[in-house]
């Protein structure tokens, strides 16, 4: 199997790539369109501001090739953001593969949220053997609003959209790759999507 992480300079790849390294994944790190096109699988992580990393897509082209891709696509963290309509955090125009805009925490809690948290309500195959309750790592200050295209629910301040699915396109809030023994399960389940 091809899994191609998708490296367009906004992502903390080289956890992910150890994280499928011990799966006996050899995944490719690539910005190449005809490589992320060939690829069986693709990543698409991200780290960082989302203005920013919406201007490397571009710059790239891959703003453009991620909508239409047909294999399964992860996006990770700010790449699961950067798939949504919009993101209040630069005023940025996502990809709109997922019909919902992301938002800010008030500061009513502590931004960003950082640490272990669980997920509920799941309602996916990439959730195959994982327990309602489980706990993710997550680092964020903006959330996905809650949406038909939900497919995992977590509690921070209130309720919000923590995995989504349409298609062949998902979208992780929380990274699976640092998230222990379930995390590596939503990985494996992916490969196996």
């Amino acid at each position: 199997m091809k899994l191609v992480i998708i490296d367009y300079g906004a992502g903390n790849i080289k956890s992910i790539q150890f994280a499928f390294k011990r799966l006996g994944i050899d995944a490719v790190l690539s910005n190449s369109p005809e490589e992320i096109m060939a690829a069986d699988r693709i990543i698409f992580p991200g780290v960082g501001e989302a203005s920013n990393a919406m201007q490397m897509l571009k710059n790239s082209g891959l703003d453009a090739l991620i909508p239409n891709l047909k294999q399964p696509v992860l996006g990770i963290c700010l790449g699961m953001q950067l798939m949504c309509n919009h993101s209040e955090e630069g005023n940025t125009k996502g990809l709109g593969i997922f019909d919902v805009d992301i938002k800010r925490f008030s500061n009513v809690v502590k931004v960003p949220q950082m640490g272990w948290n669980t997920i509920s309500n799941l309602k996916s195959e990439l959730f195959r053997g994982i327990e309602d309750g489980a706990f993710m790592y997550l680092v964020h200050s903006f959330y996905a609003e809650q949406c038909k295209e939900e497919i995992a629910t977590t509690h921070y301040e209130f309720d919000y959209a923590s995995a989504l699915q349409k298609d062949n396109f998902y979208g992780v809030q929380f990274h699976p790759e640092k998230s222990s023994i379930a995390g590596a399960q939503i990985l494996k389940n992916f490969l196996m999507l």
